[in-house]
C-alpha cells in the first residue's frame, strides 16, 4: 500500500510540474519570409505570463527593439544587439510591440499578445510609420480574431 502511494504521489507530482511549465515561441527575424520582405515569423505570437520568445537571426542584420508605447506599464524597454539570438521573457499581462530597429519602416514588425492584454488601447493608439503601419493592421486584425 505505501508503495502504491509513494508511486501515485510521484507520477501526480511529475504531472502537475509538467503543466506548469512555461512555453518557449521561436520568431526568426528574415530578409523574406512568407508574409514578404523584412519580416518576424511569425508577426504574432500569443502568449502566457513567464513564457519566453526567441528571436532568432536567420538572416544577418537584424535585431528586436521594443516599441514606444507598445509594453505594458513597468515593463523596462529592451533591444538585442545586431545578429545575435535574444530571449524574451513575458512577465506581465498585455502587448509587446516590436521591431527591428533598420527596418522598421520597411515593416519588421511583430506583436505578442500576453494574457489579458491591459494596455491594448495604448498599444492600437501607437502612430506607425511606413509599412509597418500596414503591417500591424493586419497584425490586429490577426489578435481581434484570436481573442
Amino acid at each position: 500500500m505505501r508503495k502504491i502511494l509513494l508511486l501515485t504521489t510521484l507520477i501526480s507530482t511529475i504531472f502537475i510540474s509538467g503543466l506548469a511549465q512555461a512555453a518557449e515561441f521561436e520568431v526568426q527575424m528574415l530578409n523574406k519570409g512568407e508574409k514578404g520582405g523584412m519580416v518576424f515569423q511569425p508577426d504574432f505570437v500569443k502568449a502566457a505570463p513567464g513564457d519566453t520568445i526567441k528571436f532568432i537571426p536567420t538572416d544577418k542584420g537584424h535585431n528586436v527593439e521594443s516599441i514606444k508605447g507598445m509594453v505594458p506599464d513597468s515593463v523596462e524597454k529592451f533591444k538585442s544587439n545586431f545578429n545575435k539570438e535574444f530571449v524574451l521573457t513575458v512577465e506581465k499581462d498585455g502587448l509587446y510591440g516590436v521591431k527591428c530597429s533598420p527596418h522598421y519602416g520597411m515593416g519588421m514588425v511583430a506583436l505578442i499578445a500576453v494574457g489579458e492584454p491591459t494596455n491594448e488601447a495604448e498599444a492600437i493608439a501607437v502612430k506607425q510609420k511606413g509599412k509597418a503601419k500596414e503591417r500591424f493592421t493586419a497584425i490586429f486584425e490577426e489578435y481581434e480574431a484570436s481573442k
